[in-house]
């Protein structure tokens, strides 16, 4: 349900401005409105850095303690110690424990570089041993020769090499030998000439050794604060939205009178207007209080019960409605977990679901885990019945099992096995165009229900007309298909009400245009004329669209089907001491492809029916922006 909302305008004075504000946003019922688009200001985008750098602080330290937590110690209960950087406890919720989480990030990047230089000049040093860079000089000065490192594979060493250059074999690694040459000038010696680092090996080793301490450290450090202080962070960042919404307040008002007056337009909730309008009478405030016109941009907010606001995550993937629309919540929720159960479509599977739904829904970290939970709790027990009703279960056709439990309910499986075709088409494929109808036309009637709501009752005939023509005929042609005899009085009645409808369709489908008595009928009829070209192609193909209902559902038990036959057959050879392995490999390999496929076309096609057929009959524009009142941000 879309709450209802009051339009507030403002005109304060300057002098009692910063007070106003301050007050304002202590009273958290109004969502102040954006006079100035685009408008920024220093103060604004300190704040809005401010909380990114919180933000970022935050995520390397949940980073690093998934990472490191388990490898640290157990942090004391003297709170961390920091050295002289440390910040105090009267400190620590301000930017001063940011800099240091900041400088605790930047030093573990300094430290691993230096871990990385120090490797790979080990590994340059490591054919060469730990040799002193010292007597290698005091050689070449005695010798007046310089002294060369090579590398070459095997096969390419050749032997006059250390003849002509006194080629030394220092290493063989790797099929590759690393040797010496000592020459006045470069020797014509056809190899990889290697220019080694300053240090010795040695030197690189504790380099790399200390750096590994400092990192170790580092992270005992990162993780201490992540455990003991996250939450003053937290704070910080809650702080600096807060700043970054009273900047955007401060930049959301217009000056009037050569700046002596302000002129402010925020929107609050019905029920908390009378409240707002008492606080500012007390003050003085001038203000006006007010209906929203049609072209207003309200805000919304948008309240629904523990049930429907499971489904609220899936409207949000769309749009949340203008504060114009009817918000579709409870009106889709029902369909979507049906959809999702006929789209599933295994009793088995369902209950994996419900199994999963409910350890999230009692484990899960975190609220909007467990609400993921009990979604799937709903979205668990829609396919255990939708399986149970197809029979269908791990694959499996209950109509073809010999089981003697199963003899009494195998005629009313809703397959082809249990009730048989129904006017010669599989039951499921004809109740998954009937459940879209269903939907189609509770789509029109919100439609006509949006248009009675925004316009009056006039704009919404001629679309009743077309529900109450549609329900006529389907009573009228559908039910004698069925071999329901209808009373000849039954008849002449839908007959009547189809043609009262008609002349609302044809005649009344544009209210507004009888202001021009001339134009008004004609716009009317070619009006009628072009609805009616659009129901009969539209609605034929959105009820086609629910056929993949029937489609899905046949397809996931199809293949799991289709795995459980490999399972059975391919080690039907074996004796039962070892077939037993290679069965459940089959059938996990088999049924987890299977449902994971099915589990992603379970939540794309419903999304797809709701978003397109649904929302396109239901009128459903979307587009709005969220009900978020000014006020102070509180832990």
């Amino acid at each position: 349900m879309i709450e209802k909302m009051k339009k507030l305008t403002f005109l304060v004075t300057q002098k009692e401005y910063d007070g106003f504000i301050a007050g304002l946003r202590e009273q958290g019922v109004v969502h102040v409105q954006q006079l100035k688009q685009g408008q920024t200001s220093p103060a604004l985008q300190k704040a809005i850095d401010t909380r990114l750098r919180y933000q970022q602080a935050i995520d390397y330290l949940d980073i690093s303690l998934k990472a490191w937590g388990k490898a640290s110690p157990v942090p004391s209960k003297g709170g961390v110690n920091c050295g002289n950087d440390s910040p105090s406890p009267l400190e620590r919720a301000g930017e001063r424990l940011l800099d240091y989480v900041e400088k605790l990030k930047a030093d573990e990047v300094n430290i691993r570089h230096t871990i990385d230089e120090a490797e790979k000049n080990i590994q340059k040093l490591e054919p060469w041993g730990n040799f002193d860079w010292e007597a290698i000089q005091r050689l070449q000065q005695e010798s007046g020769m310089q002294v060369y490192f090579y590398a070459c594979n095997t096969k390419s060493f050749q032997a006059d090499w250390a003849e002509k250059y006194f080629a030394t074999t220092i290493d063989e690694h790797n099929k590759r030998i690393y040797f010496l040459a000592f020459s006045a000038e470069e020797p014509d010696i056809k190899a990889e000439r290697l220019e080694l680092p300053d240090g010795s090996l040695a030197q690189y080793q504790q380099e790399a050794a200390d750096a590994r301490k400092a990192l170790q450290k580092n992270h005992d450090m990162t993780c201490q604060i992540a455990r003991e202080q996250r939450e003053a962070l937290v704070e910080g960042m809650k702080q600096a939205q807060g700043e970054i919404q009273l900047r955007e307040v401060e930049l959301s008002d217009e000056s009037i009178a050569d700046g002596a007056v302000r002129l402010m337009v925020g929107w609050t909730l019905a029920d908390k207007a009378d409240e707002l309008a008492k606080w500012l009478d007390d003050r003085r405030i001038c203000y006006e209080l007010e209906n929203p016109a049609y072209e207003d941009d309200v805000p919304v907010k948008i309240t629904n019960g523990s049930y429907t606001r499971l489904f609220e995550p899936i409207l949000r993937m769309y749009s949340l409605p203008n504060y114009r629309d009817i918000d579709p919540s409870v009106f889709f929720a029902p369909f979507f977990m049906l959809f999702f159960g006929l789209c599933l479509g295994d009793g088995g599977y369902g209950l994996l679901v419900l199994l999963g739904g409910i350890f999230l829904a009692l484990k899960g970290g975190n609220d909007d885990m467990k609400s993921y939970g009990r979604l799937g709790i709903w979205l668990g027990l829609a396919t255990t019945v939708c399986g149970l009703l197809t029979g269908t279960v791990f694959g499996i056709d209950l109509t073809k099992q010999d089981w003697a439990f199963l003899a009494p309910v195998k005629p009313y499986f809703l397959n082809d096995n249990g009730v048989g075709l129904l006017f010669g088409y599989s039951p499921m494929m004809v109740i998954s165009v009937i459940i879209g109808l269903i939907q189609v036309l509770l789509g029109m009637v919100l439609k006509g229900c949006k248009a009675w709501k925004n316009f009056g009752f006039g704009y919404a005939i001629g679309t009743f007309s077309w529900v109450v023509a549609l329900l006529s005929a389907i009573a009228l042609f559908g039910l004698p298909a069925c071999g329901v005899a209808l009373p000849i009085g039954l008849v002449y009645a839908l007959y009547g009400i189809i043609g009262v409808s008609v002349i609302g369709i044809f005649l009344y489908n544009n209210p507004g245009a009888y202001k021009n008595p001339i134009l008004g009928p004609l716009l009317n009829i070619g009006g009628g004329v072009w609805a009616t070209y659009g129901m009969a192609t539209g609605l034929l193909g959105d009820l086609l669209s629910y056929i993949r209902l029937f489609a899905l559902g046949l397809t996931g038990g199809v293949l799991g089907g289709v795995f459980n036959a490999l399972a059975y057959d391919m080690t039907s050879s074996l004796p039962w001491a070892i077939r037993w392995l290679p069965m459940v490999l089959i059938l996990l390999f088999g049924h987890g492809i299977t449902f994971a496929l099915s589990m992603i076309s379970a939540f794309v096609h419903p999304m797809r029916l709701t978003f397109v057929e649904f929302f396109k009959n239901a009128d459903f524009s979307g587009g709005g922006k969220e009900y978020t009142p000014f006020r102070v941000v509180k832990s």
